[in-house]
């Protein structure tokens, strides 16, 4: 059987990084656009010499690059964002153009061939809301147009909208997956994901800095289990013209992930509470419950996550370590 060709962009990042792994494992011809903003050659360089994984650097607002790339393939794993809390409050110009109008013109380019096209969204989405478990039809509130806060929530709704109208007008096979806290071993902390910051603080003997009062819970999903079903999803039409939730329905609180990280990791670190007006800019909101609504994945393609946080912890331990 001929390897199918395909593009993911984002591809050095920590999920797409996953995903090019797990498709060259199948067999599949891969190619990884990504201007290194957020992603890291460090995360490709186990696949460097596999003669099936080709790494271009460059952004998704090339639109030359974009159309020669997608010209070639087969489909398209479109991961490009701006992501991460601190930069999105740093640089939201950026994250608007990178999330919106790099979709887009992923978008086009693909509709000439009627590539299909995986769009990877977010939790963010779903606003402030608490009406949780959040399911993927839900009506969703967020805060003001003049905290740059909410910049990635509505730059991905957009993503999503666009997603929707291409296939809705154009008939391009477009799926959705709405990401729900995502963790496994080279994700970074930089960009303010906890349980890497969690896990290298405690290795380091380092106080473990919770957020707020510690209550927050949310859902912590495997990066196995997300990119297995990423490439089911892909080769299902299924899902095509849908938004599907993926994630794992588990919920945690950041104290308790505190206090397990430093189980796991036998640390002596202190566990102290930071408010949020000193870690954030002023008018900052978080969320008291992330929980997905998982029920249409599993109806879908029978999705059912296997690992437990601890074992994805000790992934992640592990990994630091080896680090």
């Amino acid at each position: 059987m001929t390897p199918k060709k395909i593009l993911i962009t984002g591809g050095a990042g920590f999920i797409g990084s996953h995903l090019a792994e797990k498709l060259l494992e199948k067999g599949e011809e891969v190619f990884v656009v990504d201007d290194l903003s957020t992603g890291s050659l460090e995360n490709i360089k186990h696949l460097q010499q596999n003669q099936n994984f080709h790494f271009i650097e460059g952004s998704v607002l090339d639109e030359g690059l974009l159309s020669e790339t997608i010209e070639k393939v087969d489909e398209v794993y479109h991961l490009a964002a701006a992501v991460g809390v601190r930069l999105i409050l740093g640089k939201p110009l950026r994250s608007l153009l990178t999330n919106v109008k790099g979709t887009e013109i992923v978008l086009r380019k693909a509709e000439k061939k009627k590539t299909k096209v995986l769009i990877t969204s977010t939790s963010e989405v779903c606003g402030k809301g608490d009406n949780v478990p959040f399911g993927e039809e839900d009506d969703r509130t967020y805060g003001s147009v003049y905290n740059d806060r909410w910049v990635y929530a509505f730059s991905k709704a957009v993503d999503e909208f666009l997603g929707l109208a291409y296939f809705r007008e154009k008939q391009l096979p477009v799926t959705i997956v709405r990401l729900f806290n995502v963790i496994g071993p080279r994700q970074t902390g930089f960009y303010g994901m906890v349980a890497p910051t969690f896990v290298k603080q405690a290795l380091k003997g380092e106080q473990i800095t919770v957020f707020g009062d510690g209550e927050q819970g949310r859902c912590f999903a495997d990066i196995e289990d997300v990119v297995g079903a990423l490439t089911v999803l892909m080769e299902t039409q299924k899902g095509v013209g849908q938004v599907i939730n993926l994630g794992t329905d588990k919920e945690v609180s950041m104290n308790q992930l505190a206090e397990t990280v430093k189980k796991l990791t036998e640390s002596s670190s202190e566990i102290v509470h930071i408010p949020y007006e000193k870690a954030y800019p002023d008018g900052y909101e978080d969320f008291r419950h992330r929980i997905p609504n998982i029920s249409k994945i599993k109806t879908l393609i029978g999705y059912q996550p296997k690992f437990t946080l601890e074992e994805t912890l000790k992934k992640i331990i592990n990994y630091s370590n080896e680090g």
